[in-house]
Parts: structure tokens; sequence; C-alpha cells
């Protein structure tokens, strides 16, 4: 790395977080520290320090596959070192963040453990971001360093992040991973910087510390920043690990995205604990998967309902290649069918558990693989141990049993929002969180979600939110009024469908969607569905009734 380069793209580095409570102040703060403190995770243990030991005790083993072929546990903490090294070059130091958009590569991870080693805050963005998400959060969370694909699946990144400081006014340093010669533009090449001198990890850290920035749509129009700390990643997984019994001998099939919190957790960091393999699989074909998982002898995943309905349909089909070797599928997200559980299970010959998270909270509930079949298949468990969960009803009273809002508390919830003004309405003030999902207890501590108070639809495991959709549909010059509802769906788990009084002249559906790409908005988020009505439905405030939308469009399940 010539000093020339080092020194121009260092120039533009961002501030530091600023320094803020692990959340809100009081008694809020308090409960969930005192949660972490119960479970033993307050300490000097931070997550890469475990990558290190393993490659010092288990060098050769292979700790990821992806589409170069299998890297062990030594070559990815040298790389990761490596990039520590280049990293701290360019300006990079304790509290700074390194954000990445990568697809399912082993980068990804070397990514992550070189920034937390460093005592800085990784922030993965999912894939479907364009230039408004990834604007608010260049500008927002002001990223000294962002490491991208050079181009991926038609996509250039380095364009795509040019075009995004224009919406957040802030330009990162940008690394990128592509073939050699293949990068330029004031870009650094992720194989250089991954050739570099090696940093030590920073000294003096425990796992209170921030270690990852997590984006996640709500019901406002803006993503929402979720800062967890070493000890709430660290936790999530040494609970999954003891529920689902896994062990080094276990291989991890991962086709959610390594940038999403399921994939961050579970594809790269989980398999670091416990010595077994990863295999990430870069493009979601669910054939291509059944043989990828036979290949590769994959014990266990976890995904959202699309990947579950993919693997059931393909692994189904006449010639497709045996998946015996799956011994587990957690599976996550929004409506997942209760006869998509059962056909599952039959046809796959794989224990599959319905799960509840989010990426404040990543499994507030998880089902037991020792459940009895209809408790699998209809609901989404009970709290992971040290967890708890209780629900709110109309009268505001809390219970532990019943029905209302879901409010959970456990060791591996987030520490609170990167805005902090965001944070006063997440927690009561005994420090659980308010999940914004409505949801039934039963009198064994079963919960089921029943359904959402947030106005977010969630899409093969990412939430959308309707409010932002609405907002940018409202500009469109044939659109008077509009409300975006999520209507079940089998595969994705729920597609958005607009409702939209016209002006003069109705648009149509490829009108809307084309507009929305021109604002700058993931294509993901683009309704799949229009239905032109005359008036939308409204309470006596003004407040637009979803629930007849849902009914209108013939959603009963969702109503």
């Amino acid at each position: 790395m010539g000093g020339g380069t080092q020194g121009r793209l260092a120039a533009g580095q961002a501030a530091s977080l600023p320094h803020r409570p692990p959340g809100p102040p009081g008694r809020a703060a308090d409960e969930r520290r005192r949660a972490q403190q119960v479970a033993g995770l307050l300490n000097d243990a931070v997550l890469d320090r475990e990558l290190w030991q393993r490659a010092e005790r288990s060098p050769d083993a292979t700790y990821v596959v992806d589409r170069s072929g299998a890297h062990c546990f030594a070559a990815v903490a040298d790389r990761a070192r490596r990039l520590a090294g280049a990293l701290r070059d360019l300006g990079v130091g304790r509290g700074d963040v390194v954000s990445f958009q990568l697809p399912n590569w082993v980068e990804a991870a070397v990514v992550f453990y070189a920034t937390v080693s460093l005592g800085a805050v990784s922030n993965p963005i999912v894939p479907i971001y364009r230039e408004r998400e990834l604007g608010f959060i260049l500008g927002q969370a002001r990223p000294t360093v962002a490491v991208v694909p050079t181009r991926f699946r038609g996509v250039d990144y380095v364009e795509l992040y040019d075009r995004a400081a224009e919406f957040g006014g802030n330009r990162p340093a940008l690394v990128a991973v592509g073939e050699p010669g293949d990068t330029g533009r004031g870009v650094l090449a992720f194989d250089e910087c991954a050739s570099h001198a090696p940093a030590a990890p920073v000294e003096g850290r425990s796992g209170a510390d921030r270690a990852a920035l997590l984006y996640t749509s709500g019901t406002t129009a803006d993503p929402k920043g979720v800062l967890h700390s070493h000890a709430s990643l660290r936790y999530e997984c040494r609970s999954i690990v003891e529920h689902c019994g896994l062990v080094a001998s276990d291989v991890v099939f991962m086709a959610s995205p390594v940038t999403h919190v399921t994939g961050l957790l579970y594809g790269l960091q989980l398999p670091v604990m416990i010595g077994a393999s990863a295999v990430l699989d870069e493009v979601w074909d669910p054939a291509g998967a059944c043989e990828r998982i036979h290949r590769h002898a994959c014990t266990f995943t976890v995904g959202a309902t699309p990947f579950l309905h993919g693997l059931t349909t393909a692994g189904g089909a006449a010639g497709a290649p045996a998946v015996d070797s799956l011994r587990c599928f957690v599976c996550g997200g929004a409506d997942i069918p209760p006869d998509l559980v059962v056909r599952a299970t039959r046809d796959l010959g794989v224990s599959v558990v319905r799960a509840y998270g989010l990426s404040e909270l990543p499994t507030a509930t998880c089902g037991g693989l020792q459940d009895l079949p209809e408790r699998r298949a209809r609901t989404d468990g009970r709290p992971l141990p040290a967890g708890r969960v209780r629900v709110r009803g109309d009268d505001g009273r809390a219970r532990e049993a019943g029905e209302g809002e879901l409010e959970a508390i456990a060791p591996e919830m987030f520490l609170g929002y990167l805005d902090p003004t965001l944070d006063e309405a997440a927690f009561t003030e005994d420090g659980w969180f308010r999940t914004g999902d409505l949801a039934s207890i039963d009198d064994d501590g079963y919960v089921t979600i029943r359904g959402r108070t947030k106005d977010i639809i969630v899409r093969g495991g990412e939430n959308i939110s309707a409010r932002e959709v609405e907002d940018v549909l409202f500009e469109h010059p044939k659109v008077e009024q509009v409300a975006v509802v999520g209507l079940t769906d089998e595969v994705m788990g729920q597609r958005a469908c607009a409702f939209v009084v016209p002006g003069d002249e109705a648009p149509s559906l490829a009108e809307l969607t084309e507009f929305l790409s021109t604002r700058g908005l993931a294509r993901q988020k683009a309704p799949e569905r229009l239905e032109i009505v005359d008036a939308l439905p409204v309470t006596a405030s003004g407040k637009v009734q979803k629930h007849r939308l849902r009914a209108w469009a013939g959603d009963v399940a969702t109503s």
C-alpha cells in the first residue's frame, strides 16, 4: 500500500461513534446489564479472541467453504490480522465504524474479525440496500472504511457508493473485492490490504464493548441502527449451540446473507465458537442448495421461510440429491405456515423448529428438537435459558400468559439504538424490550406470534418499512393516496401490496416499480401487487385501517 494512496484515503476518515451508555439510562439499562451479568458474559471475552484460539488449536481445520473453495481457521485468522493492519493505517481505531456489504464470501469473515480486533464496530449491510438506504447509513454511522465487491450481480458497487454518498454526505474509503486490476477510482484492492503487515489485537477490551452495528427497518422510513456488544453476540451463539446440541463435527449451511443478523451469527461466528465448518451459499438456488448440502454433508441451518420452502420443494423433486445429512432447520421470520413445517419434516427427514427473533434480540424464542410435532409446527417455541417473555394486554398490564404485545428480556438483547432518542419507546421502565409484535403465550410458556403492531413487511426474512415505500410512492404524479400492506405468501412469508387512490389517471404496477427504482429504493421493496381503490378506509382520527385492506385483498391469515 503506497503512502500516497494511503494518505489520500485516510484523510477522508470519519469520526468515531460518539460515546453513549449501553442503552437508555436508569432502571432499564440496569436490568439489561444485570441479565448479562447473570449469564457471566461481561468479562474479558471478545469475539476475535475465539478466532485466534481456534487458529492455534485447529489451524488446518476447515472454517469456511465458499465460491473460492475451502478456507482453514489459520488462513482466515492470518488474513484478518493483516487486514486489521491495513484498516489501522487507513485510520480505523477504537470506536470507529467499518461497513461491509459483501456476498456470502469468506472475505466477510476476514473483515468482521479484523474490525473487532481493532476495537472498532463492524457494520454489515444487507445486500438489498441501495442508494437511499446506504446514504442514510453512511450519513448516520459515518464509517471510516467500507468493504464491497467491485461488481456483483450486475451492480457496480463503487458507483453505487458514490451515488449513496450524495444522499448521506459521507463517502468512506472503499476497499473492493475483485479481480486484479478491476479496482481503481481511488479504491484499494482487498487482496492487497489482506497482505499488509499484521496488526496485533487491541488490548483492554471487554465483552461489554460494542462489536456490531446492524440496521433494521421498522415503523419509520429510515433504518434503525442496532448496537450489539461482544457479550450479546457471544451469548446468542452459545445459547443456540446448547439448544440444538451442536458440536465441532457439525457443518453449517448458510444461505442467509452473512451481512444479515442470521448469517453473521450462525454462518460466521458460531462455527468459530465450536470449531465447526460453514458452507456459504452465494446466490440462492434451491436445487443447487440441495446439491451442496449433500456434497458437504451439512447438518444444521438457520433461515427464513423462503429457504425452507425452496429446500422442501427442490428436495422432494425426482432425481434430487438426498439431504438426509441435514439434522436441524431453525426457521425464523414472518408467517411460517404450519403445513410447511409438517411437509418439510416429512419430505426432507429433518427436524424443523420455528423461532422468533429480531435484530435487537436475535432469538427470543425457539422450538425444541424434543417438542411434540404439533408444538414445533404451530408455535414459535419458548424462551432460551436466561431469557424471559411476557405479553402486555390492552389494559396495560403485563402477563406471563395470554395475548397482547410481546415483551422480552435476555442476555443477547442489544445495547440500544445508535440514535438514543429511539430507546425510550423501545424499552419498558423495567428494561424489557417492546417487540411491537402481537403474540399469545400458553400455560406451558409456548409463544405464537399473531401479527405486528409495527407497520413493517417481512419479505424473505428482510424487514421492509411500509411507511418508507408509501412516502416515496406518494410523490408519484398519478398517486393521490397510498397504503402499503403485507399479504401472506407461502414462499416469501409476505409480499407487499399497494392500495392506491389515483389522480386523473391510474398508475400501473410497472410504473410504480420503476418510480421507486429511480428514487434509489431496493427493488425488493417494490409492491408486487397493486389495487386501485376509490378511497382508503380510515378511522375517525384519519388513520388508515390496514386490517380492512388485508381483508379486501382476501388475506384472512393476517387480518
